[in-house]
């Protein structure tokens, strides 16, 4: 099964007028060059390392910003920087993207920033986290390459954004996800009625078990949207950096703060704003990547820490569940791009969590997960120790709705006054004169 080769999708869309050609020209090793097809596969046959879609740098560069700005308010205004999807009439869909980029004035001056602090508030999209992006990739992808099932291993947005999707077109769909999940997530990805199968094990165990599944007969059928299609998956990440690019008037900011599970986020933001760049679309300026991680899971810190190339796995902890990755398949590639632009990584407890969450909360209004608490957490950590410029611009990712893991915040917010319903007891409690 293969997809469209560049350049030749030329004929009308469902919604009228050409479609324009999809850059993506194949897919490609990380790690040895080798250069394959637009297949369903996500390790190179020569040396077992990724895959990651190739691009036509000629069409690339053909892309303008009047082009993009007159596209949907969705990821899809960027189709033709992404390997799927140019034509809306292939497209599987919630149509995520073009989530706010909220100033966080009064976060700044509480941390000491004054070049500038932006909040990419991800919790915006149809089913509340960032994986809307890739999973709209994948089930595009998936569509064009002829299956019809879709399935995933997930630590929990992703499986509700899998269940989602294949609800909103009537496919079947399988979801992984492990025992202890946070309930929210367990719940959103159960309404949607597609197959909701608990593991007893970590997010590891349930990748490994996955990946076994789609191997037999009987998912012979089926996607798996971070497995066999992931170099289309991941691809949906970069829609994030080429929105923040977009939002800020066509500009990179200076630095950017990004959560790490697997790493694929931040080599895809990355990825983004180098693309652009290399189009032409933006000026070519410098900017450093930092890492957030939870100190119970925290493989890609340790290896930054120690200087490694390698990632060694971890049993991962704590409440950042999202993020409980002990084994992250990107981490080397993100270890490069931190490393390669100068920035850091940086690691919190589930006290620092929590407090990252409230103060996120407390002054811009985004009530985020635990992953954008690692995440301003991190902020937090790395202004005091000196890693990351004040004086600068700087973003930060918020990757989920606060209201998928509820539970570590129970002990420490509620009521701040209980009273009867009269005025004397309201004066009693303080709140009038």
């Amino acid at each position: 099964m293969t997809l469209t080769a560049p350049g030749s999708l030329q004929a009308d869309s469902a919604a009228g007028g050409p479609v324009p050609p999809s850059p993506a020209r194949g897919l490609v090793c990380r790690n040895c060059g080798a250069t394959f097809g637009l297949i369903a596969e996500h390790a190179c046959a020569e040396c077992f390392g990724p895959l990651e879609v190739d691009y036509d740098a000629e069409l690339m560069a053909a892309v303008t910003r009047e082009q993009i700005e007159a596209g949907p308010q969705n990821i899809w205004r960027y189709a033709a920087l992404l390997p799927v999807g140019q034509d809306p009439a292939d497209r599987v869909s919630l149509d995520p993207g073009m989530t706010p980029l909220v100033r966080a004035d009064r976060l700044a001056a509480e941390l000491g920033i004054t070049g500038g602090l932006w909040v990419k508030d991800d919790s915006a999209n149809p089913t509340h986290s960032f994986k809307d992006r890739v999973v709209s990739l994948a089930a595009t992808a998936a569509k064009g390459l002829g299956y019809r099932k879709i399935a995933a291993a997930s630590t929990g947005n992703l499986a509700n954004s899998v269940a989602a999707h294949a609800a909103r077109v009537g496919l079947p769909s399988y979801v992984f996800i492990p025992s202890d999940l946070e309930p929210g997530k367990v719940v959103q990805s159960a309404v949607y009625g597609q197959t909701l199968v608990a593991v007893d094990g970590s997010y590891d165990d349930v990748n490994r078990l996955t990946s076994e599944l789609a191997e037999t007969d009987e998912f012979e059928d089926t996607a798996f949207v971070n497995q066999n299609v992931r170099p289309y998956y991941a691809e949906g990440s970069k829609t994030m950096g080429y929105e923040i690019a977009e939002q800020l008037g066509w500009r990179i900011p200076a630095q950017v703060v990004i959560p790490m599970a697997s790493g694929s986020l931040l080599t895809k933001v990355d990825k983004a704003w180098r693309e652009l760049v290399k189009a032409g679309i933006v000026a070519d300026t410098e900017w450093r990547v930092f890492g957030a991680q939870s100190a119970g899971c925290d493989p890609i810190a340790t290896a930054f820490d120690n200087g490694w190339d390698v990632v060694k796995p971890v049993k991962p902890t704590g409440i950042a569940k999202s993020l409980n990755i002990g084994n992250p398949a990107d981490g080397p590639y993100a270890l490069d791009a931190i490393r390669r632009t100068g920035g850091s990584v940086g690691r919190v407890g589930d006290e620092q969590i929590v407090e990252g969450i409230r103060d996120l909360a407390r002054t811009t209004g985004v009530f985020a997960e635990t992953a954008g608490g690692v995440t301003v957490a991190v902020l937090r950590q790395l202004v005091e120790d000196g890693r990351l410029d004040p004086t600068q611009e700087t973003v930060v990712l918020n990757t989920g709705e606060g209201l998928k893991t509820l539970d570590p915040l129970l002990p420490v917010v509620g009521f701040t006054h209980r009273v009867e319903p009269s005025l004397r007891s309201v004066r009693s409690a303080g709140l009038i004169s």
